[in-house]
């Protein structure tokens, strides 16, 4: 199988070993290289990395690899393999594992995020601001009106699947790449990014983690879902002190965890 796994970085970190990752430099448009790939080769959207993030790569990707399975992760998120070890970067999936899932499903997924006091709709109106999806809605109603049912779905739910992390077969993402940038390009225009901070200036890579599922239902495609590993360590005194903040005291996410 020729399966192409980019791996998200804006900065020097360790990489997987397995040939099939393609270490990439998203936002390096203008930026000093950090010795892998940039995504400002080729046809490619590198300038909007400060408010498309991962998807930066995912467009680049799309539009100048050739492959027959296509696969995003992040430098700190990586789908999970069966290998114990000490070292976090062995136990990521290695190729073998990767055909093995493939055979039984041509899409990948991380394991759903669950929100369990609130809907995704909720969760987006405390800690994003809420007009860039009601935008989202209205747009995804004009030129793919097929889809708002599986959108409005979703916003009443309590999970999905987060984090812009998949494998799929090329004709999938050929599929999923033009619903989503469809979007993602018209929303753009919309949003004023200047009242925002840096953190909230990523509305489109937010709203795109809930359109993967948008896509996936609508076209009811099946899936099987494999865990993730973080690389690094998260904060959960303050991601959880964040949120509290945001629920009952309407104070905006400001930073990632």
């Amino acid at each position: 199988m020729n399966i192409k796994i980019i791996v998200a970085a804006h900065k020097q970190y360790r990489m997987p070993k397995d040939e099939i990752y393609i270490p990439l430099h998203v936002g390096a448009e203008g930026k000093q290289s950090i010795g892998f790939v940039g995504d400002n080769t080729g046809k490619n959207v590198s300038i909007k990395n400060p408010f498309w993030c991962e998807l930066t790569g995912l467009y680049w990707a799309w539009k100048n690899l050739d492959y027959e399975y296509l696969g995003l992760v992040h430098y700190r998120r990586h789908f999970k393999g069966k290998t114990k070890s000490n070292d976090k970067f062995e136990k990521i999936i290695k190729k073998q594992e990767v055909e093995q899932l493939l055979k039984k499903s041509d899409i990948i997924l991380p394991k759903k995020r669950h929100y369990f006091i609130e809907t995704i709709y909720s969760h987006y109106k405390h800690t994003h601001y809420l007009e860039d999806l009601e935008k989202t809605r209205r747009i995804t109603k004009q030129i793919y009106p097929q889809y708002l049912t599986a959108f409005d779905s979703l916003m009443k739910r309590r999970c999905a699947h987060m984090f812009n992390i998949f494998i799929m077969k090329k004709e999938y993402i050929n599929s999923y790449c033009n619903f989503l940038f469809d979007i993602l390009f018209q929303l753009e225009k919309e949003i004023d990014v200047t009242k925002y901070n840096n953190y909230q200036k990523r509305a489109c890579a937010y709203i795109a983690e809930l359109l993967l599922d948008v896509w996936i239902e609508t076209n009811n495609l099946a899936y099987i879902e494999n865990p993730i590993i973080n690389m690094g360590k998260t904060d959960w005194l303050r991601k959880g002190s964040s949120f509290l903040k945001a629920k009952f005291f309407n104070k905006k996410y400001d930073k990632s965890f």
